[in-house]
């Protein structure tokens, strides 16, 4: 057991350090979005991060990203999003169908989100990645057990805060590269569109969180 704790802990930290890396390739940048590619060894999928500057506080970001149940909103391809177990008002399980055109199969995931605040710099991470078990294998779907994602939120003063997603995940099977390339492209311009609108319905926009301060 000690072992493969050991091994996790270890994964983690390498992906951690290949999200820190400087050698990412912007792709995209337009309507105040940037997406950026890098390779990551070992793997055939790169790995992508957003940033982006919201007219929004950390707090706001947190409840959107923790209202998983609401994700369809504004997830891109997600098919369902339900919340299997909330551990605490950080931290919580959930399940997940994106969906895939036919003839694909769909695929599903289990993640586990926590949220951690830095008590100096404000800044909030949000860690989420899939874990198995939870919720039995459905017929036709392909689970997800290798995600990892992250958000990292800055607040940056006059109510703005600059958010930044990286993610790199295996989804398992064998897909198309036209298929690839459209979640890495227009996948993420697309969720960070409907964040901007999200930010500003009633559930989110007057929101304060005791372990999330603004």
């Amino acid at each position: 057991m000690k072992k493969l704790l050991l091994i996790a802990l270890l994964i983690i930290s390498n992906l951690g350090a290949a999200f820190a890396q400087s050698d990412w390739q912007l792709k995209t940048d337009k309507e105040g979005i940037k997406i950026y590619t890098r390779d990551i060894p070992g793997s055939k999928i790169k790995a992508l991060k957003v940033d982006a500057a919201f007219n929004a506080t950390p707090a706001q970001l947190v409840n959107l990203i923790m209202d998983v149940n609401s994700a369809g909103d504004w997830v891109y391809h997600v098919k369902s999003s339900i919340l299997i177990k909330r551990i605490s008002a950080s931290e919580l399980y959930y399940y997940s169908e994106v969906s895939l055109p036919w003839p694909l199969a769909d695929r599903d995931f289990v993640a586990h989100l926590t949220v951690n605040q830095n008590p100096v710099t404000k800044v909030v991470t949000i860690d989420g990645p899939a874990v198995t078990g939870m919720v039995p294998a459905k017929a036709g779907v392909i689970r997800v057990n290798d995600s990892k994602g992250k958000w990292v939120i800055t607040p940056t003063g006059n109510g703005q805060v600059n958010v930044e997603y990286c993610i790199h995940l295996d989804p398992g099977g064998t897909l198309p590269s036209w298929l690839i390339n459209m979640f890495a492209t227009q996948g993420p311009m697309n969720i960070f569109r409907n964040i901007k609108v999200e930010l500003q319905k009633p559930a989110y926009r007057n929101s304060e969180i005791a372990f999330a301060t603004n």
